[in-house]
Formats: C-alpha cells, structure tokens, sequence
C-alpha cells in the first residue's frame, strides 16, 4: 500500500485530498467555516444544547450515555484555532461518550483572529470551573471533570488545564490527539509531512499567526505546550499520527511531560494522518484506532 498507510480506504482519500489540494493562505474563513455534512453519530439518550454562564456566556452541549453517575469530559474541538464548533466535531464527542462511558461537555469556544489567545483558553477554563460546582444540568457527576481536545483543541485543552492548576481546580485526566503543541512549527515533521497529507505547513502557519499574532517569547511560554510550565498537569494520554505535520511535537510534548514528572502516555498510530479521530466514518483503521484510544482514555476516569 502506498506510503504504508493504515488501510485501502484511506489510501483513497489521501488521494483524493492530494488531487484537489486546498488553497494556500491566507485562507477563507468564511469557507473554513461553512458546515460540512457527515454522518450522524451514535445515537444516545441525552443531547442537550444550552449556555454556561459566564462573561461571556460559552455555548455548549452535554452528551449523556446513561441515566446514571459518570465522569465527566470536557471536549475542546479543533480548527485551527479558527473553526469549528458543536456541530463539526457533534460525531466525535458522540463516539467519546460510548466509547469512554462517561458525561461530555463541548465547549464552543471563540474563535481567531476575532479572538486571539487567551480567549478560547478562557472559555475552556470558565467552563470546568462551572462544572466543578456540579450544576443540576449536567446529572450526576462522579469526580472532577476530565479534559480533551484534538488538534488545535488540544493545545487548548492543555493550556486550559495549566490554568487549572494554577487556579486549584485541577482536571482529573487529558487526552490529546495530535496536538498542535509547538507554535513554532520548529519540528522535522512540518517539513516532512506538511505537504500531501491533508493538512499543509502553509495552512498551520497562517492558523497561528491567527490565534497569536506575535510569538515573543513570553508569548511562547503562554499559548505554546512546548515551551510552556507544564508541572502539576493529571494523567495524560498524548496521541499520535504517523503521517501528520504535528507528529514530532507531539512527541516531543510527551517527553517535555515526563520533565515535569506527569505521568505521561505515548500513544502512536502508524499509518494514520492529522484528524484520524474524525475519519472513522472514511476509514476503518481509523474507527478501530479512535475506539481503541477513547476506550483507554476511559480507564483514567473515576468511576466513584
């Protein structure tokens, strides 16, 4: 199979992706941002929209697989930095539900550039700290919210639970799949895989100039996982995608982890490419590995 990828089907669309390649930036928002059809999710017995209050009010969904006490995850989509929102990522967070057993909360958080870092880590952060307070809405709780995120979502996620931390409020568990965790994109892989494989060096570039505009080096230590304090962070499961521009900062955000004596946990995926939780309705090593992943991230949760 070419380029040893995962399985015939995503073979396909690499192709596919390949032989209509996005436009290079500075990119259309407004077609960045435009709903995608996909396939709905599993089913389950409680989907509910509504508001966390706030300055500002952050719009969010909880997912419940059951009419029982569960933990709960806070889920922060990717985009880019830039799009995204309950609905693109609604397939997924069903999937994390069944998959982890457990409560989730998306968060539809601001988007850049109209809102620049830290408004989207803010919003993540006012959102667990509302939860913490166990709110009727979201049901029986069982312990302190977990976080997660894929992509840009993960950095987010992460930077989130710092903030956490730092405020007494600690998430009880991370995962983060193929996180964008050096905004430097000072990593081999972005030269590497930033071409061909669905998501371009380019297009990350100009996504971060969007969330941060100017990357000083107080800036770095902020908004970049890679170059930021991470001690006191929970158990994490980091993901990783063989065929994916942001595999070596995953990586590298692992051992930075291990650094900082969190009980880090490397989990990589060859044959895969940026986003493979997304594309499990397209390919089945994708599901297989996205079900394998979420059922780990399960086992970190509490149960009473």
């Amino acid at each position: 199979m070419e380029d040893d990828l995962a399985d015939e089907a995503l073979a396909q669309w690499v192709a596919e992706t390949r032989a209509c390649p996005s436009p290079g930036p500075p990119l259309d928002l407004v077609a960045l941002r435009r709903p995608r059809r996909r396939l709905a999710g599993p089913s389950l017995p409680a989907v509910d929209d509504f508001e966390v209050p706030g300055n500002p009010p952050v719009p969010a969904r909880l997912y419940r697989p059951a009419d029982e006490p569960l933990p709960l995850v806070v889920y922060v989509h990717g985009g880019g930095f830039v799009a995204g929102d309950l609905d693109s990522h609604d397939r997924t967070c069903r999937r994390l539900a069944v998959e982890a057993r457990t409560s989730v909360l998306a968060v539809d958080h601001r988007l850049a550039p109209e809102h620049p870092a830290p408004a989207a880590i803010d919003d993540v952060v006012s959102v667990v700290r509302w939860a913490c307070t166990r709110p009727d809405v979201l049901g029986a709780v069982v312990g302190r919210p977990g976080l997660a995120g894929d992509s840009s979502g993960a950095a987010i996620a992460l930077l989130a639970a710092r903030a956490l931390v730092v405020g007494a409020t600690p998430a009880i568990a991370l995962l983060l799949v193929c996180p964008n965790a050096d905004l430097t994109l000072a990593e081999p892989s972005v030269r590497e895989k930033g071409t061909g494989w669905g998501l371009s060096a380019a297009a990350l570039e100009w996504f971060v100039q969007q969330w941060v505009p100017t990357l000083d080096e107080p800036s770095l230590r902020r908004f970049s996982p890679l170059h930021a304090d991470l001690a006191d962070l929970p158990p994490t499961i980091v993901a990783t995608a063989e065929h994916d521009p942001l595999h070596d900062e995953g990586t590298a955000l692992v051992d930075r982890l291990v650094s900082f004596g969190v009980e880090a946990h490397h989990v990589p995926h060859p044959g895969l490419v940026h986003g493979f939780l997304g594309l499990d309705d397209v390919s089945p090593a994708a599901r297989d590995a996205g079900t394998a992943l979420l059922r780990r991230f399960g086992e970190l949760l509490p149960r009473r």
